[in-house]
């Protein structure tokens, strides 16, 4: 018997099952994608910088819970963060352009996790944004605002002139402030930060002029203000440094350490060194050609050719910390804490900025006529003695004054840790009968002798006197009550110490009662011991 297949063979009776089991299959893989690329896209964590927080994080629906969000410095500190609605803000202030790295994780739900993984790690550098001055040198019609604009929307500025600048928060961020009406020429130094969450960054110096056609300058700080030894100075032209100086620099009078430096094209800085601009000076810029500059009283401009500054001299407490650290004082100055580092920028900026400290007295028995003398951080007589008994054993003209070389030359011993080693000496006259002089020293009183002082009509004035001259033997001349003119040569052993009076020897009779024409007299013997110890600057008190 003859058997016939079927045109598509015997397996052609299965077909129409097997089309259903492949498009069974072919439906349950594209479920399987589609729910796999769902899984993906709805799980997804995105890590992305944002226009006001630090950055942002955001989760797909699918995508689990932040489990942790870490942000680091890139010395390896941890920045502290807020997080709300998936946005992070730093709880510490950042510098401007302080780039931080954000590390997060998520911890993936059931079967997606059991998928993809159960936690999913994200990673972004971000920088924090930095508002930068878009004009440096502007020009500024008369009564028209000084306004400055930034490159980005600002929280806060800080500007100023001197060494502190004034901060002011700003709500709105605006792109510019304005600093309202300003002298017709002026500069300022001025720093932002564009979010709250920044300080404020490095100062930038930006300066304004009215428009002329000659080079204008501007200086920081102001000219004519006053100003501490190491401060710098800056001079900004509206015009570049070689149009406005050509090939010359400035030069600095009095002679003062540093050096100029061109900070930009348009400003040059002089920066002093070592002890900085004398103390007490009038400190002027010499420059080497014809500027513009603000006339006296904002009366336009005129033409200049030199600026200037004052240099206060150095706080009376630093001058008796020094002279009595280097024993020209009767008493001891004890620092409250670190001592004064011996270098010339340290003790010039301890002489504007003293350290803490107290004072104590070098001899238990001190006198208290002596003791009534002492005024810590003022200006006093017995300071006045001070100097002038240091401006002598120095060479340096005797005026009793702490002018710049008399600070330079403390401030150098100070450094080189020299000392004067001998005993403070001081006299007090009586001028009640019998009348004495006592002459005491170093803790001890060395001796106590009759004297004579001012007859009247030429009493010897009450009151504390320095020795201002101070010879072995000398003619001493004047006039007397009477109008009559005397003339005594040979006069031994002469402390003059207020004008024309003197302690000094004189041969009398007897001593102890008023016989002088102002003088304090001494036997020969009592002026011949108390000499040596009244030197130039030693006092001297007559009382009742």
């Amino acid at each position: 018997m003859a058997m016939e297949s079927a045109p598509g063979g015997v397996v052609s009776s299965a077909s129409p099952a097997r089309r259903v089991l492949l498009v069974v299959a072919l439906i349950v893989v594209v479920a399987v994608a589609a729910l796999a690329i769902a899984a993906l896209t709805l799980s997804g964590v995105t890590l992305a910088s944002d226009s006001s927080a630090l950055a942002r994080v955001s989760v797909g629906p699918l995508g689990g819970s932040v489990e942790r969000i870490e942000a680091f410095a890139p010395d390896g500190r941890r920045v502290p963060l807020s997080v709300h609605d998936g946005r992070m803000t730093p709880l510490e202030k950042l510098r401007p352009g302080e780039r931080v790295s954000v590390h997060v994780r998520v911890r993936r739900p059931g079967w997606i996790g059991w998928a993809l993984g159960e936690e999913k790690d994200e990673q972004l550098t971000v920088q924090a944004p930095v508002a930068r001055v878009r004009e440096q040198w502007m020009t500024v019609a008369p009564g028209e605002p000084v306004r400055i604009s930034f490159s980005e929307p600002v929280s806060a500025v800080a500007y100023g002139a001197g060494g502190k600048l004034a901060h002011r928060r700003r709500a709105g961020g605006a792109r510019s402030v304005s600093l309202g009406r300003r002298p017709a020429t002026g500069a300022t130094r001025i720093a932002a930060a564009a979010r709250p969450w920044e300080r404020v960054g490095k100062p930038t110096q930006v300066s304004w002029f009215p428009p002329s056609h000659k080079a204008v300058m501007a200086t920081i700080p102001a000219a004519g203000s006053s100003i501490e030894p190491a401060t710098p100075l800056y001079l900004t032209f509206s015009k570049t440094v070689a149009e406005a100086l050509g090939g010359a620099r400035p030069r600095v009078v009095p002679a003062t350490e540093g050096h100029w430096h061109e900070v930009n094209s348009h400003t040059l800085v002089f920066k002093p060194s070592g002890y900085g601009a004398p103390l007490g000076s009038q400190l002027h810029v010499l420059l080497p050609r014809k500027v513009a500059v603000t006339a006296a009283g904002g009366g336009g401009l005129q033409s200049a050719t030199q600026v200037g500054w004052v240099v206060p001299a150095g706080s009376p407490l630093r001058l008796q910390q020094l002279l009595a650290q280097e024993g020209y004082l009767p008493v001891v100055w004890h620092t409250a804490g670190t001592h004064v580092a011996h270098t010339a920028g340290a003790e010039a900026q301890a002489a504007v900025e003293p350290p803490a400290g107290a004072f104590s007295w070098r001899y238990a028995n001190t006198p208290h006529q002596l003791q009534a003398l002492w005024e810590v951080g003022r200006e006093n007589v017995l300071t006045k003695g001070a100097i002038m008994r240091f401006e002598n054993n120095n060479g340096l003209e005797v005026d009793g004054l702490a002018g710049p070389t008399v600070w330079r030359k403390l401030m150098s011993d100070a450094i080189a840790g020299k000392r004067l080693h001998e005993g403070y000496s001081y006299v007090y006259v009586h001028r009640e009968v019998p009348e004495t002089m006592t002459l005491w020293s170093a803790g001890r009183t060395v001796e106590t002798s009759p004297a004579n002082t001012g007859i009247g009509g030429a009493e010897t004035e009450l009151g504390t006197f320095p020795v201002f001259e101070h010879i072995p033997e000398g003619t001493m001349s004047g006039t007397n009550p009477d109008g009559s003119h005397y003339e005594d040569p040979g006069i031994k052993w002469i402390s003059y110490f207020n004008g024309g009076d003197a302690l000094h020897n004189f041969d009398r009779a007897s001593f102890g009662t008023p016989q002088s024409l102002g003088c304090v007299e001494l036997p020969l013997e009592a002026a011949a011991e108390e000499w040596p110890y009244t030197v130039i600057g030693t006092l001297v008190t007559i009382e009742t």
